[in-house]
């Protein structure tokens, strides 16, 4: 049974040796303190990095013409591609590997409300685009783009908010509302979310209704796709080889011709970042272990050192009638001591130091960092730098049982020696 004196006695053994004492704490505490730090650090790169890419699919995909630059069964080099409506039901015949798809065609013009007005971005995109694109509308603030809207060629239009605001002014409420966009007439059918209000968000108008009144009714400038069961990097280069092969076969140019198709992956960039990420979470783990490590072996040190100071006073103890287990069960619970105190000293300081920067990036808007992800707005790379509590216990709880460990070896040694080995003992 533990008693309240052998509590006393370890305090007054580490009253007779502070300094000692404190070294030996402190190395603990800058151990846990420093594995929480670190793994803060590496849990507010992840977030920064997974939060430029919540308002984009990760398997998004989009290509788009180029010039050729080699010549080709006759063709000259310098030839520009053009895509056609035709491409897009290619790439979903062909290509099971592709889920959602939208072609995209996308012009500067003036869209105009009575005498408000201002230049803008029209994008004509599938209904699929708002899922493909994260074009979130809100409830109570219309729809975006339907089937019915493609196939009739209908004269409607999805506006940002902040193009609500500058064209719709008074409190004039827009949906329902015309506006002019060039020469024709749209109808406001919603508004979508933008949280990062960017004064160049774009509107969204049937792809059709774009197409006829502006491309001449065949040319697509883009087509951006998903993709299902594309999860490595070989097997998203494959995808790209055969698409690549596709559109040359289609489109009379060289296979080989790297100039040709334009091609972007956001799930290529995702895991390029992740595979980042990935390596410097290990890392950290692995410095932050090292440096709690160096902090366990610390108090194994001292505790071998202590044990060989009261190898006298131990056999002592023996003699005169003290069990063996006694004795293991004092050095133990002083070394258990030592590790719970210092390490919690050092978990409460980490959390307290994660914690407390979080705040202020909450205070300064840092962790509100507009960013749309991939390819467009800003990013930030530093979001919520803290600590899950139960990382922050279960590393503790190693390190007291560590520190079990680190008291047990050298106190069983030491209850080993015979009285009379350990009476004579002079250190």
């Amino acid at each position: 049974m533990f008693e309240f004196s052998n509590l006393q006695e370890i305090w007054s053994t580490m009253k007779k040796n502070k300094l000692r004492t404190f070294l030996t704490g402190f190395s603990v505490t800058w151990g846990i303190f420093m594995l929480i730090v670190l793994l803060g650090a590496g849990n507010g790169l992840s977030n920064g990095i997974g939060y430029n890419f919540r308002n984009i699919s990760t398997n998004l995909c989009e290509c788009w013409t180029r010039y050729t630059s080699m010549p080709y069964k006759g063709m000259p080099t310098n030839r520009r591609l053009q895509f056609t409506i035709e491409d897009v039901k290619d790439i979903k015949r062909y290509h099971p590997e592709v889920g959602l798809i939208s072609p995209l065609n996308y012009r500067s013009d003036t869209i105009s409300f009575n005498k408000e007005y201002l230049t803008g971005q029209i994008r004509s995109v599938y209904p699929d685009y708002a899922s493909i694109s994260y074009v979130p509308v809100n409830a109570g603030n219309g729809r975006f783009i339907n089937a019915p809207d493609v196939a009739e060629r209908r004269k409607v239009v999805v506006i940002s908010p902040r193009m609500a605001t500058v064209l719709f002014r008074d409190s004039i409420e827009p949906l329902g509302k015309y506006v002019r966009i060039g020469n024709g007439m749209f109808q406001v059918i919603g508004i979508y979310e933008d949280e990062n209000k960017m004064p160049d968000s774009p509107a969204y108008i049937p792809f059709t209704t774009g197409q006829m009144l502006f491309e001449s009714g065949y040319r697509v400038y883009d087509i951006v796709f998903t993709l299902e069961g594309v999860n490595t990097k070989t097997q998203a280069e494959a995808f790209e080889k055969r698409l690549k092969e596709r559109f040359a076969y289609r489109h009379r140019f060289s296979p080989d011709d790297k100039n040709a198709i334009g091609f972007y992956s956001a799930g290529e960039e995702f895991r390029m970042w992740q595979g980042m990420t990935n390596g410097i979470a290990f890392f950290i783990w692995i410095v932050g272990i090292g440096t709690l490590m160096a902090g366990i072996v610390g108090v194994s040190n001292i505790m071998l050192i202590t044990v060989r100071e009261r190898t006298k006073e131990f056999g002592i103890r023996k003699a005169i009638g003290a069990k063996p287990s006694s004795i293991l069960r004092l050095i133990i619970i002083e070394s258990v001591l030592v590790t719970a105190v210092f390490g919690y000293i050092g978990m409460v300081s980490g959390i307290g130091l994660t914690e407390g920067i979080d705040y202020i990036m909450d205070m300064t808007g840092a962790n509100a960092a507009p960013s749309s992800g991939g390819r467009e707005g800003s990013t930030t790379v530093f979001r919520h730098p803290t600590v899950n509590l139960g990382i922050s216990l279960a590393a503790t709880g190693v390190l007291i049982i560590a520190g079990v460990l680190a008291g047990y070896f050298p106190a069983r040694k030491a209850v080993k020696i015979s009285v009379i080995d350990a009476i004579r003992n002079d250190e």
